[in-house]
């Protein structure tokens, strides 16, 4: 059962990775500027959308699910992250923390003008949320799922 999970979880983190992959190429090719057209600022928000939904997905749903499979102890989110950390799926836990961050400056942003504040934060943290996503792809590849 937790296997068949991990297997559905893999697809649905390469389905992430695919869809954050895009917005943050067309962003990239955009880059940081002090005005965007009404185009530009839409191609910025789906990436912060993606990036928000990203890293909620690998550290809530991946990273549990992996624990699970390889019976961890089902503890905080600072466990779980710990544990992750101890895999080898990145390199910084404080990077990771202030990745989180940014996702939750995302979501509390209601007003465009503090939302493009953050463009640049999230272009650059959506660079390293997909090595750990690639990364993580390559622990599950690796990993017998049974």
């Amino acid at each position: 059962m937790i296997a068949e999970k991990l297997r559905s979880d893999k697809i649905l983190l390469e389905k992430q990775l695919s869809w954050l992959s895009i917005s943050f190429e067309e962003c990239k090719a955009i880059g940081i500027k002090n005005i965007y057209t009404v185009d530009e600022f839409g191609k910025f928000e789906t990436l912060c959308s993606r990036y928000s939904r990203g890293i909620d997905f690998l550290i809530r749903k991946i990273f549990r699910t992996i624990d699970e499979y390889e019976f961890e102890n089902q503890g905080t989110l600072i466990d779980v992250v710990n544990n992750a950390h101890k895999r080898g799926l990145f390199d910084d836990i404080e990077e990771l923390r202030v990745m989180k961050d940014v996702r939750n400056t995302i979501v509390h942003e209601y007003i465009e003008d503090e939302l493009v504040e953050v463009f640049d934060e999230v272009l650059e943290y959506s660079e390293k949320l997909i090595e750990i996503m690639n990364s993580t792809l390559l622990y599950l590849g690796n990993i017998e799922i049974r």
